[in-house]
């Protein structure tokens, strides 16, 4: 890894170029804001409004309910360290199909961007190493995150990824993109079946 940091956005873009039609992405918080300016699919989790932590541990229910499935979660730093835990959870479940990725910021970027505790000091990487991922990745440039995407999701899993992102100030939070029950209804059926595009 070098020095800097990535734009946030455009790290996230890559992923929502590399993601397959079948995957799963569970997205919250920052990530989820940015996510919903993309074009949305029908198994997009958009977690808003969510619990700050959530993320993994929601994506490692869906990727031990759907085994065939690859389940992206994109997380804040954050978020991250409100649930620590869910990392051993996922590595004892053995979930093969996970790609948790950490965008580090150093802020609670959504709140009004406080300093989050330990900001420049936390070892995310080798926290889900110790925590037992098979695969651990650390970026913090662009052009080289572009380039090893495809090989990080499709890497043994699971796997993991700290993604350094510049902060984003003055931007308001993300809201609801609709009512949370019938978002739930929609995910299920795209889950279970084979339904694409969310707009389709």
């Amino acid at each position: 890894m070098s020095g800097g940091r990535m734009a946030a956005k455009e790290a996230l873009a890559a992923v929502h170029a590399a993601r397959h039609d079948e995957d799963i992405v569970v997205t919250t918080m920052s990530p989820a804001r940015d996510w919903m300016t993309m074009p949305q699919h029908a198994r997009d989790l958009v977690l808003v409004p969510s619990a700050m932590g959530h993320a993994t541990s929601i994506g490692l229910g869906l990727a031990l309910a759907q085994p065939e499935r690859r389940v992206i979660i994109c997380n804040g730093d954050g978020s991250m360290l409100m649930n620590l835990g869910s990392l051993v959870s996922i590595a004892a479940a053995g979930a093969t199909n996970v790609s948790v990725l950490v965008f580090v910021n150093g802020t609670y970027e959504v709140t009004g961007s406080q300093r989050v505790p330990g900001a420049g000091v936390v070892d995310f990487a080798a926290m889900a190493r110790a925590a037992g991922f098979r695969s651990v990745f650390e970026f913090s440039e662009l052009a080289e995150w572009r380039r090893e995407v495809e090989a990080m999701l499709g890497a043994p899993g699971p796997a993991f990824a700290v993604l350094h992102v510049e902060p984003v100030y003055g931007i308001p939070g993300p809201k609801s993109p609709g009512p949370a029950g019938e978002r739930a209804r929609r995910f299920m059926e795209a889950v279970a079946g084979e339904s694409g595009s969310a707009n389709g």
